[in-house]
């Protein structure tokens, strides 16, 4: 038996009891996730995409990222493959950034939503840092409609309005930075509170590395679903490969100035790239429409 394997497997049983978690939390809020896209295996690839980001973590540690992400996904769903109208997607945006704000949720979304802001109300950081989590929030929220009017537009025209830089700027609509930041002040010490911003603007450019990862491996499914991709936006795979390259470079330059300090948020990330780089080379996180 080598160490690496029973690494290996220690991890994935800590993904296994986030997955059960996960599993409770759908049945839960049983309207959020009844799509056929939202299939068991989705359950499991979103707990295993943290724990291998935070091999070190407990399930309880890693409460806030997996929920967090697993209602990114209930959030997408609604916003690109259920809105129809540009004020259904405000009126959804509205809805979270008020929940967050602290007044009571209306629907599944929110509930949910509502959940996860109390547990992470529990942390001992979450009052000085809640204004952060709800700004990545906003961030995100913001991304995600105008990623909405970019398609809708494309509905119309036929053609896409944003080039590469403008696509990649709008990268936080792909929801791993609000995922960060909520982890990190759920089990983050002082040192890396100290430092979110940083940690922040660092999160920011491996979540474009994701962003093109997950484009790489989705093109056929985008095309399909009519969503935007980065190989839709003139750039053939060789130029995305290449960006990714330099996007990656980015990273690390701004990784060393926090190593020190912040060296489970570094690893954090740069995991994030390594495990998304093999995740994204075989498979996908959404099951068949």
């Amino acid at each position: 038996m080598t160490a690496a394997a029973a690494e290996q497997g220690r991890i994935c049983a800590l993904a296994t009891h986030c997955t059960r978690d996960l599993q409770a939390r759908a049945a839960a809020h049983p309207d959020l996730f009844d799509a056929k896209p939202f299939d068991a295996a989705l359950f499991g690839a979103v707990s295993l995409a943290n724990a291998f980001g935070s091999p070190d973590g407990t399930p309880a540690e890693l409460e806030i990222a997996n929920r967090t992400a697993l209602w990114i996904f209930a959030l997408d769903w609604r916003i690109d493959y259920r809105a129809t109208e540009r004020g259904d997607v405000a009126a959804i945006a509205a809805r979270c950034a008020a929940t967050v704000a602290g007044e009571p949720p209306d629907d599944p979304l929110t509930r949910f939503l509502a959940e996860i802001r109390d547990r992470l109300a529990e942390s001992p950081a979450y009052p000085q840092f809640s204004p952060v989590w709800a700004d990545e929030l906003r961030r995100m929220l913001d991304a995600m409609v105008l990623e909405w009017t970019w398609k809708a537009d494309h509905a119309e025209t036929g053609s896409w309005t944003p080039d590469l830089d403008d696509y990649l700027a709008n990268a936080d609509n792909f929801g791993s930075t609000f995922v960060n930041a909520g982890h990190w002040i759920h089990t983050s010490g002082r040192a890396a509170l100290d430092r979110l911003g940083a940690l922040l603007e660092a999160s920011r450019e491996v979540q474009r590395v994701l962003r093109l990862l997950n484009d790489l491996a989705t093109y056929g499914r985008d095309v399909t679903w009519g969503d935007v991709n980065a190989m839709l936006l003139g750039a053939d795979r060789a130029s995305v490969e290449k960006r990714i390259g330099e996007l990656v470079d980015r990273c690390r330059e701004l990784f060393e100035p926090l190593r020190d300090a912040c060296p489970r948020e570094t690893a954090y990330l740069e995991r994030q790239i390594g495990y998304s780089t093999g995740f994204y080379g075989a498979g996908d996180y959404w099951g068949a429409l």
